[in-house]
């Protein structure tokens, strides 16, 4: 038993195992070979379309039979990847070239997801057979067993272009993915050509054929310069926007119309442009907004954005490019495997591994071919031979007993136990030399072949055939002339599927959005006892002014450009920005605050709210349950943040209140117990706010500050106590830190 356990670092077998695992991922799964620019999930789903015989020119097949079938045969990692990538391969939206024709739901460019497997169906788009699938009976590539052993399937599909640029291709393996654009096919093809008639060529002269990425969905790649570094490298970042055209709306207004979009923005993130563009308006980044409308449907992309008629466009647009995705990036990393390895590459090295690729798949097929026409060239030799001497070859025949005797004579001239009617016919047959072939195909010979006119068809078929013998050697034999076979396939591939470019290739410079002023003005905020807070202008205060501070809790003079700040029992100040609240009419709602801050209503209390503007004039005095104060200059929460520790709690403490220090004499502090201390406010020290404070009144064990008070000179304060009116002016005036008087109940 102990010879057979092996020994071994738990490192190094963790190490073997995870790379056999990553590199199964990143060959099998994950990347695109650059020969086919298939992952293993397509190219084995297009074969098996192509096996099921589910061709252009045939009705459509259910979906969930071909994901079965090739899950059973090749790929058996479950049906959700196959059915997925089969949708892809449907969608005109993320494909330059689909290679699947879908019927049924296969999912929009809005994101919404192809129907149940059960319901769509698909088969092979014409290009798909004659551009990847041609030829496989030729023995063009190498089959490899599938993952039993039960059935064969091609290593890689025999494709007449760079497909990998066509289409592009997107996949995140382990430790690497890849991400590239999809191009034109008609400029991939042209690229391809040049390539072939000068292998030296530049990427640079390739790319006055290939401009740039032509995505699917249009738009404007707006830095044409850095493409030349981007396909040399095969990594880099090009930026998208998309196309915005101006209509006149009713009444004067002005449409802007998104006619294209970003390739990134397809699927979900269109709904978030529209969320986007929408929090403009409502972070009054903009007021110029009126509607927006998704108008999307078959015929294309068309959002409308309604504006107001003194909009500035080019401003607003470029409010658009800077803060939402109707000016995206898409970055490069032209990953693939090549050799059997992942290895990133330019342009110019994926369309030579495919041109490469193509010679070799030319190579086989002209070679199966010459095989094949050598082959009908032998028998057709010996029929027409045959037919010179047919009537020796009706008397061997006759005289036979067996085939085998017959065939024999026919290859060898024996001429053993064969009844011949004369000498010369005997003479004759030891003289005949057919090969086994031409032996085979004379006895299988009907003798309709013997008319007139079947036997100058066979003539004429055998000079066909030594003329393609001669064709298919001379391209086999000469660089140039397979170079020329090549050429003409590329050029009728694209003359059949060519279209024109979609995506626009440009130099533009960046967008530039200058924010409108806001004039500067003196507004009320308004907040109930809800939490619901609004601003309102001066004027509209001043008609209301009973009903808005009866109505409402918090009642305070600001600007609108200011900042709110709200002092909670736990010690935290939340600022709000003005010009996110609603300015508008008085009866108007408003919003709850937590909805524009971080307060959070349900765990804190509010105990002050004042402007930035006050807390740049005056001094705060903070005053806590466990009667621990301290004054702060009201400048140091002039922060940016909309969270701020406003002061230093001990444990079990919390703040009770916050006061603004302007004409304030005397603070009275009350206690549970009823204790009543007034002292003068100038005893109160003056701190930073992340200190605690002094203590402002002794309190017995398990007493605590529960009100405090505020005088003035001149002024009489009166409060209500145990039922009772209490001047607290004519309390004794005493000293910080002390216990302060027992009022009787």
């Amino acid at each position: 038993m102990d010879d057979r356990i092996i020994k071994t670092e738990y490192s190094d077998v963790m190490q073997k195992s995870y790379i056999d695992y990553a590199m199964s991922v990143i060959i099998a799964r994950a990347l695109p070979d650059v020969r086919d620019g298939l992952k293993p999930v397509q190219r084995r789903t297009l074969y098996d379309m192509y096996e099921l015989g589910i061709r252009h020119d045939r009705p459509y097949r259910k979906s969930a039979r071909i994901v079965g079938d090739t899950m059973g045969k090749y790929h058996p990692h479950g049906d959700s990847s196959i059915y997925d990538a089969l949708v892809v391969m449907t969608q005109d939206f993320k494909k330059s070239l689909p290679l699947v024709d879908g019927h049924g739901n296969f999912g929009n460019i809005e994101g919404d997801g192809a129907a149940a497997m059960r319901y769509t169906e698909a088969r092979l788009e014409q290009v798909t057979q004659l551009a990847l699938l041609a030829d496989l009976d030729k023995n063009v590539v190498d089959f490899v067993p599938n993952f039993d052993e039960t059935e064969t399937e091609p290593a890689v599909l025999p494709a007449r272009f760079p497909n990998l640029l066509v289409n592009g291709a997107e996949g995140i393996a382990v430790g690497m993915a890849t991400s590239i654009p999809p191009h034109n096919l008609a400029e991939v093809i042209d690229a391809a050509k040049a390539y072939m008639l000068n292998e030296n060529i530049s990427t640079k002269e390739l790319m006055n054929h290939i401009k740039g990425p032509d995505f699917p969905t249009g738009g404007i790649v707006i830095n044409k310069d850095d493409l030349a570094e981007i396909y040399e490298t095969g990594t880099g970042k090009i930026k998208i926007r998309g196309k915005v055209e101006i209509e006149r709306g009713k009444n004067g207004k002005t449409n802007l119309v998104i006619t294209e979009i970003p390739y990134p923005m397809i699927g979900a993130n269109i709904a978030k442009f529209l969320s986007d563009v929408a929090a403009l308006y409502e972070s009054k980044r903009t007021q110029d907004i009126v509607d927006i409308s998704n108008q999307t449907s078959k015929e294309g992309i068309r959002i409308v954005i309604e504006l107001r008629k003194d909009a500035d466009i080019d401003n607003f647009t470029n409010l658009l490019y800077k803060r939402t995705r109707l000016e995206d990036t898409f970055g490069v990393n032209m990953l693939a495997i090549s050799h059997g390895r992942p290895e990133t590459m330019g342009i110019k090295a994926i369309i030579r591994e495919n041109v490469d690729f193509q010679y070799e798949v030319a190579k086989r097929k002209y070679t199966t071919l010459l095989e094949k026409e050598r082959e009908k060239k032998e028998i057709q030799e010996g029929l027409i031979r045959a037919c010179n001497v047919i009537d020796l070859i009706i008397e061997i025949l006759r005289g036979s007993k067996d085939r085998n005797m017959a065939k024999a004579c026919l290859v060898e001239g024996k001429i053993d136990s064969i009844k011949f009617r004369s000498k010369e016919s005997k003479i004759m047959a030891t003289q005949l030399n057919f090969s086994e072939k031409q032996a085979n195909a004379i006895l299988e010979m009907r003798l309709y072949r013997l008319i007139g006119l079947e036997i100058e068809a066979l003539i004429n078929e055998h000079e066909e055939t030594i003329a393609n013998i001669y064709r298919y050697e001379d391209i086999l034999d000469r660089k140039d002339a397979m170079v020329q076979v090549l050429v003409n396939e590329l050029d009728e591939i694209k003359k059949k599927f060519g279209r024109p470019r979609r995506t626009v290739i440009e130099n533009r410079a960046e967008a530039v959005y200058e924010e409108k002023k806001i004039e500067e003005m003196e507004i009320i905020f308004l907040m109930d006892r809800f939490g619901y807070a609004k601003t309102i202008d001066m004027p509209t205060y001043e008609r209301n002014k009973e009903a808005a501070d009866s109505e409402n809790k918090y009642v305070l003079p600001c600007k609108n450009t200011g900042r709110v700040g709200i002092f909670t029992n736990t010690g935290q100040l939340y600022t709000i920005k003005v010009l996110d609240l609603p300015f508008g009419k008085f009866r108007d709602k408003g919003i709850p605050v937590d909805n524009v801050s971080n307060y959070n209503s349900e765990k804190e209390t509010i105990v002050c709210i004042t402007s930035q503007t006050s807390l740049n004039l005056y001094r705060l005095l903070f005053v806590t349950r466990l009667s621990m104060m301290k004054v702060v200059d009201g400048g140091e929460f002039d922060v940016a943040k909309r969270t701020v520790a406003a002061t230093k709690l001990m444990e079990g403490d919390e703040v009770i209140d916050v006061e603004i220090l302007d004409e304030q004499r005397n603070i009275v502090l009350r206690s549970a117990a009823g204790f009543f201390l007034r002292f003068p406010v100038e005893d109160i020290p003056e701190k930073k706010k992340g200190a605690v404070g002094v203590r402002g009144m002794k309190l017995n064990p398990g007493d605590t500050v529960d009100a405090v008070y505020y005088t003035r000179n001149t002024v009489d304060t009166v409060i209500e106590y145990n039922g009772k009116n209490m001047e607290l002016n004519r309390l004794k005036l005493g000293k910080r830190d002390s216990r302060g008087v027992k009022v009787r109940k």
